[in-house]
């Protein structure tokens, strides 16, 4: 498969580097010097299990994407309008487009912004990736796991031939027959802990330690399926209460991407994460004050609108 990925950050590299393993072209869009060590030296993957190097193609201009039959999305979301021109001329060349980000309405977005919304296919990774120099990715948890579905129309064999492209590279993929539930599902275990962490400005274990971090957590999380129940999604009280164990069993120097952009002062996920929650709220009638708060705060912090 010729498969580009726009976003060579650590999911993008990761995957970019294991579809090009197997066989694929990979074409990455990539700068600086991540950009200028792939193309010296090659791109190197580190596992849990060990590494290797690989070759994909790279360059700063997504025009490099252009011809490819599938595009990964695996910016920020900050970067989605920056990036969304070379997506939209992909896709009108026929390409499916995957975003891989963390948010419930990021083929809305794309669609906003020009891509054509019939070439968006929903997806979504369970991974912990970082990017820990240029060139170099590593995967430190012990599992990678990738979902793809279609929105609001059967499987199709577009997503069947992704699944198992992603498979045959090594990675643990499966269909999703409810991406839109399997978005939001993520989105309630990621946002309280973007939440808490980023009011505390650390790691979930004191969090967790504290009867107050408890609460807020628990709290965070109940807003938010309270805002999925109005949007139309089905996250009803068991899974929430499943979710809230989830959270409660995190190791305690666990710390989300979303607070390591805090601390760099910006630009953050706001918007897609924590802000939109508020949002949500807003537009459906449900309150949504810890959100409110933590929204409020953290644009505070960033100067973020």
């Amino acid at each position: 498969m010729d498969i580009g990925i726009i976003g060579a950050g650590g999911i993008g590299s990761y995957y970019g580097g294991l579809l090009a393993r197997a066989g694929n072209t990979v074409k990455l869009v990539a700068r600086g010097p991540h950009l200028e060590a792939i193309n010296a030296r090659g791109l190197e993957v580190r596992t849990p299990d060990g590494s290797f190097v690989t070759h994909p193609a790279a360059a700063p201009d997504p025009s490099i994407v252009a011809q490819c039959e599938t595009v990964i999305v695996s910016v920020k979301s900050y970067s989605l309008a920056e990036v969304a021109p070379g997506v939209a001329t992909a896709a009108s060349n026929g390409a499916t487009i995957l975003p891989l980000l963390n948010g419930v309405d990021v083929a809305d977005r794309l669609a906003s912004f020009g891509v054509a919304r019939e070439s968006i296919v929903g997806g979504l990774v369970a991974a912990s990736v970082f990017r820990t120099a240029p060139g170099v990715v590593e995967r430190r948890s012990p599992f990678d796991r990738v979902v793809i579905g279609e929105f609001d129309r059967p499987t199709s064999d577009r997503v069947q031939r992704l699944v198992a492209t992603f498979a045959e590279a090594g990675a643990t993929s499966s269909v999703s027959p409810d991406i839109s539930f399997d978005l939001w599902r993520k989105f309630a275990f990621i946002v309280p802990m973007n939440v808490v962490c980023g009011l505390t400005r650390g790691p979930m274990g004191p969090v967790i330690a504290s009867e107050r971090g408890r609460k807020l957590i628990a709290d965070s999380l109940h807003e938010l399926a309270e805002v999925a129940r109005a949007t139309g999604v089905p996250l009803g009280a068991e899974e929430e209460e499943k979710i809230c164990r989830e959270l409660m069993a995190l190791g305690a120097g666990m710390r989300p991407s979303f607070l390591a952009d805090l601390e760099r002062g910006g630009p953050t996920e706001l918007d897609l994460l924590v802000g939109n929650v508020s949002r949500l709220g807003g537009e459906y009638g449900v309150p949504t004050p810890v959100h409110d708060v933590a929204t409020a705060a953290f644009a505070i912090a960033t100067g973020e609108p």
